[in-house]
């Protein structure tokens, strides 16, 4: 049987599941195939089983695969942008998930202006303060919120991303995406110009479904569709 195939069945059946406890819509929650490493035929065979959304960490990989699949798919940059990485991806992608400082501010905003484009984005808040762990802490989100809303009008901030810790300790994740869906409600009621919460990136294959019960509508998930992937 082909694997993907069945994996991405599963991981659906599950996400109704998930949807179907908390009296929610499985509609609300895209489900963002993650690609690191993953070869461009299995990108393909993912998209040719319903995948409408892919995720790239890395710039390069992105660039690499629009040129062969284009936009059969919403691209979304999800890993750490560095800036001087922004050039590879800016014509390309749906949206950035890990916009987390002024400097990257600056570079989206000059690189989107030169093709006149808008690029929405989300902020990474690093909600449990884990050294390890990019993005801004919960405390100093709104404050760069409305900078960011005042002086980039070519960025639209669409929400927030988090990534929990790895933990065994569900209670631990479930707190995390409680956190950081608190915040996008707190966000939501400023009314902030250029600003909505209309999505949260949080859940990953591990944990995916806790995210889903606390309110995620886009779950990044990779080895669950592909398998493990031996990373560089």
């Amino acid at each position: 049987m082909n694997t993907i195939k069945a994996n991405l069945s599963s991981i659906r059946d599950n996400i109704k599941n998930c949807t179907k406890r908390v009296n929610r819509s499985e509609e609300e929650v895209t489900l963002l195939a993650v690609t690191k490493t993953v070869d461009v035929d299995a990108v393909l065979e993912a998209i040719d089983n319903g995948v409408t959304d892919v995720g790239e960490n890395k710039p390069q990989e992105l660039a690499r695969k629009y040129e062969v699949i284009g936009n059969k798919v919403k691209w979304h940059l999800i890993g750490s942008l560095q800036t001087n990485k922004v050039k590879y991806i800016i014509d390309k992608v749906y949206m950035i998930h890990s916009l987390d400082r002024q400097a990257l501010c600056e570079e989206i905003q000059k690189r989107a202006e030169k093709i006149n484009k808008n690029i929405n984005c989300l902020i990474q808040v690093n909600i449990s303060k884990e050294e390890s762990k990019h993005g801004i802490y919960e405390s100093d989100v709104v404050d760069f919120i409305k900078h960011v809303s005042a002086n980039y009008k070519n960025i639209k901030i669409k929400g927030l991303m988090t990534m929990a810790p790895f933990s065994e300790d569900k209670e631990e994740v479930r707190e995390v995406f409680k956190g950081l869906k608190q915040l996008s409600i707190e966000i939501d009621k400023m009314n902030i110009d250029n600003v909505s919460m209309e999505y949260l990136s949080m859940g990953m294959s591990n944990d995916y479904e806790i995210a889903i019960e606390e309110g995620s509508n886009i779950v990044r998930v990779g080895t669950s569709i592909f398998g493990k992937r031996e990373y560089k």
